[in-house]
């Protein structure tokens, strides 16, 4: 006791708390040290429990990290406009060696995209997302940008698309995000996206087919096909089999189609159980919108699964994924029934 008394630990109870004298730091890799201004000397372990530590996650939303002219490291909070050179992650350490928890994170429908990547380093990967300049697109793209990932918002509107990356960017100068011009509804405006893609020699990490129309009159696009099943499903078919070769080439990769859960109220079989094309393309008058969206999110699932079959082994995983029902996005907007159906449920479902 007299020999921890003298080293100044015996006022402090907690073996994490620091005895007088002593500070806590970073290095600008998030390794965490301690300064005796005492004896004006460093060291790595904990004066009290020995251990070596580093901060883990990511910043928080709105801190970035910097150097100043001694090459000691600060953090800027742009929220709050504030200077420090405590690293506000100095709450959320985790020890040099830790023990593998036994259980799971655990996510329901009020987690958030940012609560999900909290704490995940994505710098490096690169992403396509398609529809990304509104809605569940948008806010995919942003969660993923703000945390380090090269996001290429795919968009049928350039403009559009533009005017998404500057929202971006609003959050957080430093985002890396693209627009790019991608029309499903055009078989060769996706080929044109995707030799545009590859022109780049970029890797390709994550592919989200997020874009998708719903409730709109019966129409052919310049292809001859019904608007819905090329949009929804079609265009994005053909959007990953001209990107497969790069998807596997940068794997570790994945693709995420998000498709519905009212895929499970249609069919697309004809009556001796085989499959019937005339019911994903219908003519006029035998095209009803919401079994058109139906049986395009169908496809989308059977294409998913298929697609992990076949990719797994190549290191590149599909999954699809039911977003939530009837969430308030702009999806709604090609008939007013659908809009009032929509915001009369928006109290009781996921928000953006």
């Amino acid at each position: 006791m007299a020999a921890l008394k003298y080293a100044g630990l015996e006022d402090t109870d907690s073996e994490e708390e620091l005895p007088p004298g002593w500070e806590e730091r970073t290095t600008k890799d998030g390794w965490v040290y301690y300064a005796n201004h005492l004896e004006e000397k460093t060291q790595w372990e904990h004066p009290k429990s020995g251990k070596r530590k580093r901060v883990a996650g990511d910043l928080p939303y709105g801190w970035e990290q910097e150097t100043d002219e001694n090459g000691q490291v600060y953090f800027v909070d742009h929220i709050n406009k504030r200077t420090t050179y405590l690293d506000p992650r100095l709450a959320f350490t985790v020890e040099d060696n830790p023990v593998k928890p036994n259980t799971r994170q655990k996510y329901d429908g009020n987690s958030t995209a940012m609560e999900i990547l909290q704490g995940r380093d994505l710098s490096g990967k690169v992403a396509i997302i398609t529809g990304a300049n509104s809605g569940i697109g948008f806010e995919t793209a942003k969660s993923l940008a703000l945390h380090g990932v090269y996001v290429i918002l795919a968009c049928r509107s350039l403009s559009r698309g533009n005017d998404a990356v500057q929202r971006v960017l609003g959050e957080w100068h430093k985002a890396k995000v693209e627009a790019m011009t991608l029309d499903l509804a055009s078989l060769q405006s996706v080929q044109h996206f995707a030799e545009a893609f590859k022109s780049k020699n970029l890797p390709l990490h994550i592919l989200i087919c997020n874009a998708a129309v719903f409730g709109v009159p019966w129409c052919l696009t310049e292809d001859g096909l019904e608007s819905t099943f090329q949009v929804n499903h079609l265009g994005h078919f053909y959007l990953v089999q001209l990107l497969e070769e790069v998807l596997c080439q940068s794997s570790p990769a994945r693709v995420v189609v998000v498709s519905s859960e009212s895929h499970r109220f249609t069919e697309i079989k004809d009556s001796s159980g085989k499959l019937d094309f005339s019911l994903l393309s219908p003519p006029k008058n035998e095209y009803w919108a919401m079994l058109a969206y139906n049986r395009s999110k169908l496809c989308n699932i059977l294409f998913s699964n298929e697609l992990n079959r076949r990719l797994s082994r190549h290191g590149v995983t599909s999954n699809s994924v039911h977003p939530g029902n009837m969430m308030y996005s702009s999806i709604h907007r090609n008939w007013w029934v659908y809009t009032l159906l929509f915001t009369l449920a928006r109290p009781f479902t996921k928000s953006m």
